[in-house]
């Protein structure tokens, strides 16, 4: 068995996690490989307060996944697994996530239960959820979008550099829908909904649900509410406003677009994998997260 480990920041939780996690799985004469850059950051932080003892100094490194790999574990928060999943793209690699962040909705294994949580999967207690992504092309085609074309949780456009709202024409499998007046709109998967969407008013929707949501941000024009659409729709959005450019983001990565580009948001044609344990779920974690059941009445 081999696993990829990646990471982003630099923390006594992280650190903690990844010595725990490779501990465990070198016991089990399991391989680990560290993401590149970040194997740079924790030896190069580690060694300011270790010196030259640096447990994992001659662990292997990756700067690309293939499929020798059985799965990948994220440490961090949920912003950590929406990055990996550049990493992973279509190879089918699945993704269990070690929460050393906030919330965590993706995240959901407990540093003090890594130990437990890796057992499980070496013997194969556990189950796959497919994640569905969301596709993005720009016409003019914009370069930052080409090269990395999908998100996990949404893709937002935004105004950029003003306090003025946007428009944002709408149309879905090419009939025309609405124009929104607002900061902007946000397309949403279903695991995406729990992200952004949400704390602009948006719907929580299962993770096996085959539709998307669109969100606008603050709209102006207030009869305009959240949108659910099946997966299968073709989205075309175009944007005008006082500014001669705007913001759209696929999960956490930035592109500015000139106005009246077009943009097209489709369902990918491919999943994300992610590992649930059998004594976790999306509702027992939409109770924990959400605090749904803390009332006194229940």
């Amino acid at each position: 068995m081999k696993v990829a480990v990646f990471g982003r920041f630099y923390n006594e939780r992280t650190t903690n996690s990844v010595e725990r996690l490779s501990k465990f799985l070198l016991n089990k004469k399991i391989e680990v490989c560290i993401e590149q850059d970040f194997f740079d950051l924790l030896t190069t932080e580690h060694s300011k307060e270790a010196g030259n003892n640096v447990f994992f100094a001659d662990f292997k490194t990756f700067k690309a996944l293939d499929t020798s790999f059985d799965f990948l574990v994220s440490i961090g928060g949920d912003g950590t697994i929406l990055r990996a999943i550049t990493f992973v793209k279509d190879i089918d690699i699945p993704i269990i996530g070690i929460n050393t962040g906030r919330l965590g909705f993706l995240a959901t294994i407990q540093v003090d239960a890594i130990e437990n949580a890796l057992q499980n999967i070496i013997d194969g207690k556990y189950k796959i959820s497919e994640r569905s992504l969301l596709a993005v092309e720009t016409s003019p085609e914009n370069k930052d979008i080409t090269d990395l074309s999908f998100a996990l949780n949404e893709v937002a456009v935004s105004r950029k550099n003003t306090t003025s709202m946007i428009t944002v024409e709408t149309h879905l499998d090419g009939e025309y829908l609405t124009s929104y007046w607002s900061d902007g709109l946000i397309v949403s998967t279903p695991t995406g909904s729990t992200g952004y969407s949400l704390s602009c008013g948006g719907p929580v929707i299962t993770p096996g649900t085959n539709s998307f949501a669109l969100t606008p941000i603050a709209p102006h024009n207030l009869s305009a509410r959240p949108l659910i659409i099946p997966d299968s729709t073709e989205i075309h959005l175009r944007v005008s406003g006082r500014e001669e450019s705007h913001l759209v983001s696929l999960d956490s990565r930035i592109a500015t677009l000139e106005n009246e580009t077009l943009i097209k948001i489709k369902k990918a044609d491919f999943k994300i994998k992610m590992i649930d344990l059998l004594n976790e779920s999306f509702l027992i974690t939409l109770r924990k997260k959400l605090l749904w059941g803390e009332d006194k009445r229940n």
